[in-house]
């Protein structure tokens, strides 16, 4: 062999070693999460969404996010996750049930807002809502999802609440006037009103039940991996500030909207709150008087 032949072997050699990498690597591992591709364009998974992806991205690992492809009712998706059947992440608000099943990551994604629960009402009921006390707001139906932690909640506060499995259908009970109000987090209630125009639907002005709620990422039980770059991740955009710019670019509008300061604040227990749950930290939570 030449020293010409086996200079331009040695070449293609370095140049097929070189390229090896490329074709023999593995395609980042698929992370299916909780939210149809039918729903894409829903406001209400938009932030969640985009904050999962700001955690992997600031893990620095090679996850892909893809959405899951069905509607599935709470129960039904929490179930699938815990049964390895398809699903990899949900958001939802914390149980200690949830927390046995499930893996959590401990930082609540929306700083608690999901406990803020503003009351959405037939439009002829506005006065007659505004003109109760808060005795008589407790007695008058109500209605939340029945597999829900709202629902025993509310329950444990005294409430007259509903349990229904049929999310739409709660919105036509409103409707019909079968109940006097459906609460609704801060940031439900705005993109829920947006998409039930037609029903004369509105806000009661008066009102905001609160609660200490989570609302976390939980992943399979044994997915260590994923559930460490999610942590990693958020950590990570706490730390430098972008979670909170998310947070406010999503948020900050329905927050000046609600305007808590002039409501009356009915504060209620959490029976459910898990003993884990980082209240101490007052840094993950959101603050009324500052806004964020």
């Amino acid at each position: 062999m030449s020293v010409m032949t086996a200079r331009f072997c040695l070449q293609l050699l370095s140049f097929v070693l070189l390229l090896l990498p490329v074709f023999s690597s593995a395609q980042p591992q698929q992370v299916i999460y909780s939210w149809p591709m039918s729903m894409l364009g829903d406001a209400r998974g938009s932030y969640p969404i985009a904050l999962l992806h700001l955690a992997i991205e600031k893990s620095g690992t090679e996850y892909q996010l893809v959405p899951s492809g069905q509607v599935m009712t709470q129960h039904r998706t929490l179930r699938q996750l815990g049964s390895k059947s398809g699903l990899d992440v949900v958001w939802t608000m914390t149980s200690p049930e949830r927390e046995k099943e499930l893996k959590p990551i401990r930082i609540p994604i929306d700083r608690g807002l999901i406990g803020w629960r503003l009351l959405l009402i037939h439009n002829d009921n506005e006065q007659k809502i505004e003109h109760l006390d808060e005795k008589q707001l407790k007695t008058s139906p109500s209605i939340q999802g029945s597999d829900w932690p709202d629902y025993p909640i509310l329950k444990a506060n005294h409430f007259r609440v509903l349990g229904s499995g049929d999310f739409d259908a709660m919105f036509k009970m409103l409707q019909a006037k079968r109940i006097d109000y459906f609460p609704r987090s801060i940031t439900e209630i705005w993109p829920e009103l947006q998409q039930k125009t037609g029903m004369s639907l509105t806000v009661a002005p008066k009102w905001v039940l609160h609660y200490p709620a989570a609302l976390y990422f939980f992943v399979q039980k044994d997915n260590i991996e994923l559930a460490n770059a999610i942590e990693i991740g958020l950590l990570r955009a706490i730390e430098d500030g972008s979670m909170q710019q998310l947070f406010l670019q999503h948020f900050s509008s329905a927050i000046q909207q609600a305007d808590l300061k002039s409501r009356t604040v009915i504060p209620l227990n959490n029976p459910l709150l898990p003993a884990q749950t980082p209240l101490h930290n007052k840094a993950l939570w959101f603050d009324p008087q500052l806004g964020y």
